[in-house]
């Protein structure tokens, strides 16, 4: 089933093909997935001089050829570096930027990526609020962490925030997380803080006990990253709407 909130299918960083030179988080992936009538999920992250841009990664060399962190290069070396492989010669996009090149014409799935400390958590949290004050079309923000769904309330953003879930199991990912900050984010215990309007969950977490009590009190759950039509299908059982990459589901 899909929710009046997301009612088009979502793609994953846009919808890119590396094999035919659309890079993800780029210009001609979000321009695709529009021509294909999808939403559009994307990452936020900040340069070392506080320009919220559109990028996944926490190191530049996957995408950019960059080693080091990308949050120690400022936005004007970011954004006119071309991602690797783009036959369009695409570079990572202010997010300024990628707002006016939406411009209202889909649903957006805007994740904010972590933070290093408080600091950068109120200026990536601000900074996107203050954007998204005057756009105008369908936004939804999501993160991970619990504080950024909290500073982007208190900034002013009124659309829905979602939070970013998994089981926490592997204690090799997310090293920074104590077991405590692991149990309390398995169990959605960070309600009374965060308000969250929506749950974007690992598509093998979808039968967690918080997900399942969240779905049936009518938050809407969306699930990642659906790589297969197997995948959609099961996905489909227990969520509302499913981010997708690599494939066009049924």
């Amino acid at each position: 089933m899909t929710d009046p909130l997301f009612p088009n299918l979502i793609a994953h960083r846009g919808l890119h093909d590396r094999a035919n030179g659309v890079i993800e988080n780029s210009a001609s992936a979000f321009e695709a997935a529009i021509a294909q009538g999808h939403a559009i999920e994307c990452d936020i992250q900040l340069s070392s001089d506080g320009v919220p841009f559109v990028f996944h990664d926490d190191d530049g060399e996957r995408l950019l050829g960059m080693p080091g962190a990308i949050s120690d290069r400022p936005a004007s070396e970011l954004t006119s570096t071309p991602l690797l492989g783009s036959s369009a010669g695409d570079c990572p996009q202010k997010f300024t930027d990628f707002l006016a090149q939406i411009r209202g014409r889909t649903l957006l799935q805007i994740e904010l990526k972590h933070q290093r400390d408080t600091a950068g958590t109120q200026l990536l949290a601000r900074s996107v609020a203050e954007a998204l004050k005057t756009y105008e079309g369908p936004v939804t923000v999501e993160s991970f962490d619990p504080n950024l769904l909290t500073a982007i309330r208190q900034f002013g953003f009124v659309g829905p925030r979602g939070i970013i879930t998994y089981d926490y199991a592997d204690a090799s990912e997310d090293v920074h997380l104590t077991e405590d900050q692991r149990y309390t984010l398995r169990h959605l215990l960070h309600w009374h803080e965060t308000r969250f309007d929506f749950i974007s969950c690992a598509k093998d977490a979808l039968e967690l006990p918080a997900i399942v009590f969240w779905r049936a009190l009518g938050k809407p759950v969306t699930a990642w990253t659906i790589r297969t039509q197997a995948e959609a299908d099961a996905a489909r059982r227990h969520a509302d709407q499913i981010v997708f990459e690599g494939f066009q589901p049924a």
